[in-house]
């Protein structure tokens, strides 16, 4: 299903990936009693009227992370839920503003062919005070017939969290690790923290096939964690590439592998991942407050 704004593709009789104008995604998953949608693209568009022609079941709105890109429904549902560590990181002005999510939904994506020349500011859900709930590393929430368990994976933000299904055996990793992992960014954690996170993430590979993340195509290997795992290490080993670069804070910032033009690192391998240099060790990347 589409409409001038959005494009549904089935994964199977009970998921939908939803692709917005930036080319982020967000996924709906039906259970027998209720229905979650992760995350909430920029807000062009109204996402919440497009999901109800999708299901006709209680909807609730999760984030892995309150970046512009994933929060935009909340606007529109007047509630998420969210891990504490992102519920300020969520109201910053440069996620919470309309200015900043129309600027994203405008940035020219090849996925996003839909894309509008013509996008306004009144196309853009305006940013309102959210009820949040807050979710934590180990929640489970109850579908009816289908499980999701929030995994905290605390690195592009502290709050960061993916949503395992054992059910389809797929792991909903929004920007937790993916080609272009960004940290150095504000409410960013260190690399050391990071991998950390990527080890606590491991324990849980027998339990996916497969991830769906927040950009690209969606489907990525599971092996990238691994990969991420590995540079990581180079970047803490200092004996990454180290080139330099500009964060989308616009502060100056290193990838730790020189990449091909969809960021994929030239080294090999699926993951590489963006940091600030005095920010690699533990407790050197500061949390945003908790609400």
């Amino acid at each position: 299903m589409e409409n001038k704004f959005f494009i549904s593709y089935t994964i199977n009789d009970h998921i939908e990936q939803i692709l917005g104008q930036g080319g982020e995604l967000a996924y709906l998953i039906k259970g027998d009693n209720r229905a979650v949608l992760i995350d909430g693209l920029e807000g062009a568009g109204n996402l919440k009227a497009f999901v109800r022609e999708l299901t006709d079941l209680p909807v609730t709105l999760i984030l892995t992370h309150g970046h512009l890109d994933h929060i935009g429904a909340a606007f529109e549902y007047r509630e998420c839920m969210i891990h504490p560590d992102d519920m300020e990181l969520f109201y910053d002005p440069r996620h919470f503003s309309r200015e900043s999510r129309l600027g994203f939904a405008k940035v020219p994506s090849p996925l996003a062919s839909h894309q509008l020349a013509s996008l306004s500011i009144d196309d853009v859900v305006e940013g309102c005070t959210v009820r949040m709930k807050p979710l934590y590393d180990g929640d489970v929430l109850d579908l009816g017939g289908i499980e999701l368990e929030a995994i905290g994976v605390p690195g592009h933000t502290w709050g960061t969290l993916v949503f395992l299904d054992r059910k389809d055996r797929i792991l909903f990793s929004g920007d937790a690790v993916n080609i272009n992992t960004l940290l150095g960014m504000k409410g960013s954690a260190s690399v050391e923290d990071y991998l950390e996170s990527l080890h606590h993430l491991k324990d849980f590979d027998d339990a996916y096939d497969v991830m769906y993340g927040g950009h690209g195509t969606g489907c990525v290997m599971r092996s990238i964690v691994d990969d991420a795992i590995a540079m990581c290490e180079r970047i803490i080993a200092r004996t990454d590439e180290k080139i330099p670069s500009f964060s989308l804070d616009h502060e100056p910032v290193y990838y730790a592998s020189d990449h091909n033009p969809d960021y994929s690192p030239k080294c090999g391998g699926l993951a590489n991942i963006q940091y600030k240099e005095e920010e690699i060790l533990k407790g050197t990347a500061k949390k945003c407050r908790s609400l």
